[in-house]
């Protein structure tokens, strides 16, 4: 049986004590010289030019009924296992394709 993970939300989390918003409190006014990242090196602007947003990013899937044409299914179904995965891979690309600004000739 599979289990939905709940994110907790600004509501249900518990209030914070006085004692944790004091030392908050003192983390935050701590210079960034003070911190030691020893264990977790800063990256260089190089390292952050090389990043990906979104990298382990997975969007939330959503049950539906769609009909498709049956020589349209037939051929995501042709191709092997994962057929709901190409079809969602197809929407995405259009989708994005759409999201791109036009460009000017």
């Amino acid at each position: 049986m599979k289990t939905k993970r709940v994110s907790p939300t600004p509501e249900t989390l518990p209030a914070l004590t006085d004692a944790q918003r004091e030392h908050l409190a003192e983390l935050a006014a701590l210079p960034d010289e003070s911190i030691d990242t020893s264990d977790i090196p800063e990256l260089s602007d190089e390292a952050w030019s090389a990043g990906v947003r979104g990298r382990f990013y997975r969007p939330i899937k959503q049950q539906i009924t769609a009909r498709v044409d049956a020589d349209v299914l037939d051929w995501l179904k042709s191709q092997g296992r994962g057929y709901q995965g190409r079809l969602n891979a197809i929407l995405r690309r259009e989708m994005l394709a759409s999201l791109k600004p036009a460009r000017r000739s």
